[in-house]
């Protein structure tokens, strides 16, 4: 029956492609369409090829809502076209490409991320929402997404993220109280960042994360932040008031390079590294001093490459931090490719998300 249809329909075929109205072409697009949907799924491989490559020749040829329509129907669909998923997955109308790239499972990981890469957050977006989203896919989405994006994704939870990419949408939900919310009810955020993430949390986010979360979050959550609340009050309060009275002089006679913070580094005066730090990225003291104090290496790297230090700068700060145990060769090593991965402009928006909030003060929170 398909392949008597699909004969018939030959001749429109050639008449709409060659002599049609642009009318003539929608019709013969959902003619074609039509016909698939009905026996597509008993078809073999060549046949669909067919129907693939009729398909691919219409679609160049109709308007943007007739594409949009064939994306609709085609995206649910195990066995939809290949090369006319491509087409429309790559369409630079949102309304297009949207439901293909939310729901169809016709598109690779490795064309997932090409899309991510080249097209807008409106692309973005769609893909955040799909079932299954590997850490591939997810770390480009990380990069280039805007707040609306990134929140999506962080609530999808066939979404995976790598070690880098969990660090890196935690440190975005500096100064987002709905990400932090989001990212504190993910089963899967590592022990790690669940604690970094409460550590920067508001008091008033921390208490409508305890009220919305199941039982067992709930605990886990109230742990960390009794375990938070204990180290903060035993923890003496630093006195920042000479570094910051000579890094600020050194700013005023523009001073304040690359070459001064390594040699407060390299002399081990980490006050004056810390304070350099936040008046070059106009953050609070306190925010770059948890990141100074903290066992994770790779949130420091935010605030230097936003200052445009350089590596060996970077290298001195990290090996002279005051840690438990000296940094190896092999972390140190990953942090400087790490650095050499970070953009500036991902360092200095993700520097701007913790700039909205360099007023808040947090005073510790009894967990109940």
């Amino acid at each position: 029956m398909a392949q008597q249809a699909s004969q018939s329909i030959i001749a429109e075929l050639e008449d709409a492609v060659r002599d049609g109205t642009s009318a003539k072409r929608v019709q013969t697009l959902r003619q074609v369409t039509d016909l698939f949907l009905n026996d597509g799924d008993r078809l073999n491989d060549e046949q669909v090829k067919v129907f693939d490559d009729v398909l691919c020749l219409l679609v160049a040829r109709v308007e943007t809502r007739a594409r949009a329509e064939l994306s609709k129907r085609l995206a649910p669909l195990d066995y939809a076209p290949f090369e006319v998923i491509q087409h429309l997955a790559w369409d630079d109308d949102i309304s297009v490409a949207g439901d293909v790239l939310t729901h169809s499972s016709r598109l690779s990981n490795d064309a997932l991320r090409e899309i991510a890469s080249s097209k807008g957050q409106d692309h973005l977006f769609a893909i955040s929402a799909r079932e299954n989203l590997p850490p591939s896919v997810t770390d480009v989405i990380i990069d280039r997404g805007e707040d609306k994006v990134i929140r999506r994704l962080a609530k999808n939870a066939g979404a995976q993220f790598s070690d880098n990419g969990y660090s890196s949408i935690v440190a975005r939900a500096e100064g987002d109280d709905e990400l932090v919310e989001i990212l504190g009810l993910r089963i899967d955020i590592p022990a790690k960042l669940l604690r970094d993430l409460l550590q920067r949390a508001k008091d008033t986010v921390r208490a409508r994360l305890l009220s919305i979360a199941s039982p067992r979050a709930r605990e886990e959550i109230s742990q960390v932040l009794n375990d938070i609340a204990q180290e903060e009050a035993a923890a003496p309060r630093r006195n920042y008031g000479i570094a910051e009275e000579l890094v600020k002089l050194m700013k005023q006679l523009n001073e304040l390079d690359d070459a001064a913070v390594y040699k407060f580094a390299e002399e081990g005066k980490l006050d004056e590294v810390t304070v350099a730090l936040a008046v070059l990225n106009d953050m609070p003291i306190a925010m770059i001093e948890r990141l100074m104090l903290g066992l994770r290496s790779d949130l420091i790297l935010i605030p230097c490459r936003s200052a445009r230090l350089n590596w060996p700068t970077v290298e001195t700060i990290l090996r002279k931090r005051p840690l438990p145990l000296p940094l190896d060769d092999a972390t140190l090593e990953i942090a400087q490719r790490d650095y050499r991965r970070l953009s500036l402009e991902t360092a200095q928006r993700t520097v701007r998300f913790w700039q909205l909030h360099n007023r808040i003060e947090k005073q510790p929170m009894a967990a109940g």
